[in-house]
């Protein structure tokens, strides 16, 4: 499909501003991630305002009082636009742009627009695609105000502004077929897993919250040269790589888009055939920035998403990566993980934990044999090789005996003669 937009590439300066209801200083740390989410959107941060409330004003997210100052620091500062730190309402989106008389957006609108920046896959472009339009279809009257102000700039990439002119029945017709276009890569995806599934090959789903560290941890336990750079969403398309342990065994590593803070549900919906990789693991590595000091918060959202994604059940290892940036040696426990390992992804320090820690869980899920194997049963012993871990072998006059770890499910076929 044709670039819906006519690209300006003009600089968004832009004034954030958020409404704390409760805890100022979470406030603060979420205004501080919007400024690195708008940052990777190629914007600049002019100012952070924040308004204390009972509660977000139904109808323009902040009371009159908190406008009037934000109208005037935006002609102050000659800013372009501001960004909202929630998900605004269709209502209020138009209200506040007619109230402040400048673009608005909102966190989400930011976290699409480097989506649609990111995305290189089909399945991802398809995905961006479905997210957006679903977002945009509600609110076609602001954000066509919005658009018609600047040309260019964050929250008019990918799908665009002749998108936006359609009707709703062409928008929902198109969200109807991008539903049928992921089915489509939803049942090549399952056709792959069923393979690893016949090949006995386990999987770990590498997560975290975005900028953790886990494309830098897949690169360098697997060479995979994939993006990873100190950017927000850097990675949104799913990699996947083998990954050969010292005692043979082998396992699929996959890189998963990264979980943030105030993410809708409906962007997570969007990408679930992504997220699936989780789902169908055998094992998450849970990769955890612990030099940042909003990391008790980042694991929660974590493993909201995860519980949200119904995959909480899996075995869970945290991996405390930048132990290299960490000021204090302090680590907290992870009470929802089973194993837990320090390391930087950065010098390789601790790696060799967290592929032990692998080893040990995958050998936990097998089933130990020992037994005298007869020369014609030597292709026994090369499955053994292929689908589990060969602890020895002894040439013997009878046969050949064997001392192996083997994958439950072969298990009956190798005893039997």
């Amino acid at each position: 499909m044709a670039e819906l937009f006519d690209m300006k590439e003009i600089e968004e300066r832009v004034i954030l501003i958020a409404v704390s209801t409760d805890d100022e200083d979470d406030t603060r740390a979420s205004l501080d991630e919007l400024e690195e989410l708008v940052k990777t959107a190629r914007g600049v941060t002019v100012d952070k305002m924040i308004q204390n409330r009972e509660r977000i004003h139904p109808g323009t997210y902040l009371g009159k009082g908190k406008i009037d100052e934000v109208r005037e620091r935006i002609w102050e500062l000659k800013a372009t636009g501001v960004v909202c730190d929630d998900e605004l309402s269709p209502a209020q989106l138009r209200n506040l742009e007619d109230a402040l008389d400048t673009k608005v957006m909102d966190r989400t609108m930011v976290i699409l627009d480097i989506f649609a920046s990111r995305a290189t896959t089909s399945e991802g472009k398809i995905q961006v695609e479905l997210a957006q339009l679903k977002y945009r279809a509600a609110r076609l009257v602001g954000l066509r105000s919005s658009l018609s102000r600047l040309g260019g700039g964050i929250g008019t990439r990918g799908p665009g502004e002749k998108k936006l002119e359609m009707d709703r029945r062409l928008i929902h017709e198109r969200i109807g077929q991008l539903k049928s276009e992921l089915e489509e890569v939803k049942r090549h995806r399952d056709v792959i897993r069923k393979q690893r599934e016949k090949a006995h090959t386990p999987v770990a789903a590498i997560v975290g919250y975005t900028n953790a560290g886990k494309s830098t941890l897949l690169n360098r336990l697997t060479d995979a040269g994939i993006l990873a750079e100190d950017k927000l969403f850097a990675t949104l398309d799913p990699t996947t790589r083998n990954l050969e342990l010292e005692s043979g065994q082998q396992i699929m590593l996959t890189d998963t888009v990264g979980f943030i803070r105030k993410l809708p549900h409906h962007l997570i919906e969007a990408f679930k055939s992504t997220l699936e990789e989780a789902k169908y693991s055998d094992i998450i590595l849970h990769v955890v920035d612990c030099s940042n000091p909003n990391m008790d918060m980042q694991m929660h959202v974590v493993y909201e998403t995860l519980r949200e994604l119904k995959v909480e059940d899996k075995i869970i290892v945290t991996v405390f990566n930048k132990i290299d940036q960490k000021e204090d040696g302090e680590f907290p426990r992870d009470l929802q993980s089973d194993y837990q390992v320090q390391i930087s992804a950065k010098t390789g320090a601790g790696l060799d934990e967290l592929l032990s820690t692998l080893e040990q869980i995958l050998r936990s899920q097998k089933v130990y044999l020992e037994r005298v194997f007869s020369y014609q049963e030597a292709g026994k012993i090369q499955t053994i090789r292929k689908y589990g871990e060969l602890l020895s072998e002894e040439y013997q006059a009878d046969g050949i005996a064997v001392k192996a770890y083997v994958p439950a499910e072969l298990f009956g076929s190798l005893i039997t003669g």
